[in-house]
């Protein structure tokens, strides 16, 4: 009698999963002019001038706003040019990265 061969397999599944995106957030200080923040979200973060003054009062107003929502890479180098930007024209605008 022939000895019977079972088959085993190992079933897997792979679940994608897309890159987190982060916030670049302004944070208000005492010392960068309204103006100079309306022209790095118009520059820097491409936003219309409307847009730019309403996330402007928002900083002013909560201390904090969103300049941009991007995966981790473009949120990065959005951030270190602003920063860039901010510290040549003598401004210690503080910008961070958050999670969503």
């Amino acid at each position: 009698m022939a000895k019977e061969q079972t088959k085993t397999g190992v079933r897997s599944s792979t679940r994608l999963q897309y890159p987190s995106k982060y916030n670049v957030i302004f944070h208000n200080d005492d010392f960068t002019p309204m103006e100079f923040v309306v022209s790095l979200l118009v520059e820097v973060f491409d936003r219309s001038l409307d847009q730019a003054k309403d996330i402007t009062v928002q900083i002013h107003e909560t201390g904090q706003g969103i300049a941009g929502t991007y995966y981790h890479e473009i949120a990065e180098q959005k951030q270190q040019e602003t920063i860039v930007l901010s510290r040549h024209n003598g401004h210690p605008l503080k910008v961070t990265l958050q999670e969503i």
